[in-house]
């Protein structure tokens, strides 16, 4: 059978001039964070935030809301009040604080505008929010940005292929990527599906550095550090995370896990000066 004769360079370039021209492909989006993302490759969409306020929420007011975020005390009773979008008691929030710390948290939130008082002296969220989850994201991404200087977005709905789940803060500077996964329930709430989750999206994404941020004060060295070491085992060995400070673990140079104690959005900011310093080269 003869050899099948190609086409010339003459008919190539007459086929290619016969085409149409392609059509003009979106501008990037005018977000810094995802034009970030779309250079290496990566469309996100924003999502609908989930928050106890209302979108336009008076920037005063917000600034006063992120302030006594600060309090884990305070994130543990909004936590509890979003928890009861039908209304609680100061006592029905949680059961880690006094009934005075309660009640005055609850008077916080009416000052806040986040609640209004009931008959019967019970409370309810104005503008109920389907977890603390979007709350808790909502408070980092704001510290990252006023502490470092950080572009922040966050809840951004990502489909890589076999990758699931939203990204819950992305944050940019300096042409580095920062990936923070964050938890807002106790350890025992953390699943081997979730982790496995969390290393898939570390793993499509490539960030520079990534972080599991657990807001709690209980120990990870329990249960969320043997689970994420099982897993990373599965995938290949690597040596056992390090304990760097307090709750901030070193999975590897550039991914770490940490928790509340005793500051949450301190240990974070540890844990990513830490991954960026060990981007640098050695030096002798």
């Amino acid at each position: 059978m003869g050899k099948k004769k190609l086409p010339s360079a003459r008919q190539l370039e007459a086929a290619m001039a016969s085409r149409r021209a392609p059509r003009a492909q979106r501008t990037a989006p005018l977000d810094p964070v995802q034009a970030f993302l779309l250079r290496r490759g990566l469309e996100v969409k924003v999502t609908e935030p989930d928050l106890p306020f209302p979108p336009g929420f008076d920037a005063e007011a917000e600034e006063r809301v992120a302030q006594r975020l600060d309090s884990y005390a305070f994130r543990l009773f909004l936590r509890g009040a979003i928890l009861n979008p039908n209304g609680f008691t100061p006592a029905q929030a949680t059961r880690y604080l006094d009934l005075e710390q309660a009640s005055e948290f609850a008077g916080e939130l009416v000052g806040l505008g986040l609640a209004r008082k009931l008959p019967g002296g019970r409370y309810r969220l104005v503008h109920p929010a389907r977890s603390f989850g979007g709350t808790l994201e909502w408070y980092v991404a704001r510290e990252l940005k006023r502490r470092l200087g950080f572009e922040v977005a966050t809840a951004l709905a990502w489909r890589a292929k076999g990758v699931g789940g939203d990204l819950d803060v992305v944050a940019v500077a300096d042409g580095r990527l920062v990936y923070l996964e964050l938890k807002s329930g106790p350890p025992k709430h953390l699943t081997t599906g979730e982790v496995a989750s969390w290393l898939d999206r570390v793993r499509a994404l490539r960030p520079d550095v990534g972080l599991l941020v657990l807001d709690t004060s209980l120990r990870l060295s329990d249960k969320v550090l043997p689970m994420i070491a099982a897993e990373l085992e599965r995938r290949g060995p690597l040596p056992a995370p390090r304990k760097l400070v307090r709750e901030l673990w070193a999975v590897t140079p550039h991914l770490y896990v940490v928790n509340a104690k005793w500051d949450l959005v301190a240990n974070v900011v540890r844990g990513i000066a830490e991954g960026l310093r060990n981007l640098a080269p050695p030096i002798a």
